[in-house]
């Protein structure tokens, strides 16, 4: 069974994942507004990890008996002046969360819950991913300087991204 601390906090971090998913649709929005199919499908996988990652925390609440509570989802931004301006939010934003997973990791740690810090170990790890993923688009779109045969290049390969469900762990 899981203490109501914990359970709160990992509600917390499920809306937190939902927010995720929001920002990033909304992005692939303004992408593909702006005519970037390749940036607005990176965005929209990114969108597809964030679900699948609130659907994690969504069952392991579950499955410690805990009760799951969703609450509102804020309104994420709609626009952004730039694809690096965007990239830029995106980096920070993921950085954001690791320290939310960082202090989930705390928490779990100081209440002794072990299975809990378990299950955020795979967080860990894959907020690792996540800035190293945003991070290296970041990089690309700055090198291009807003030179549009250059961002015509990154979003046609953006374009290629597919969505790689996490393997089912035992």
């Amino acid at each position: 069974m899981i203490e109501k601390k914990m359970s709160k906090a990992l509600n917390n971090q499920l809306n937190a994942e939902l927010y995720s998913a929001y920002l990033y649709l909304s992005m692939a929005a303004y992408f593909g507004s702006e005519d970037f199919a390749g940036f607005s499908n990176w965005m929209r996988i990114q969108a597809q990890e964030e679900l699948t990652h609130a659907m994690k925390f969504y069952d392991y609440i579950t499955q410690r008996g805990g009760r799951v509570i969703l609450t509102s989802i804020e309104e994420p931004p709609s626009e952004w002046h730039s694809p690096q301006a965007a990239f830029e939010h995106v980096y920070e934003h993921e950085c954001k969360v690791t320290g939310l997973i960082n202090e989930l990791v705390n928490l779990a740690l100081s209440e002794g819950d072990h299975a809990t810090n378990n299950f955020l170990q795979w967080f860990v790890a894959e907020q690792v991913e996540e800035e190293e993923s945003a991070s290296a688009v970041l990089q690309k779109v700055k090198l291009a300087d807003d030179s549009l045969g250059s961002l015509f290049m990154i979003d046609n390969e953006l374009g290629q991204r597919v969505f790689h469900p996490p393997a089912e762990e035992k």
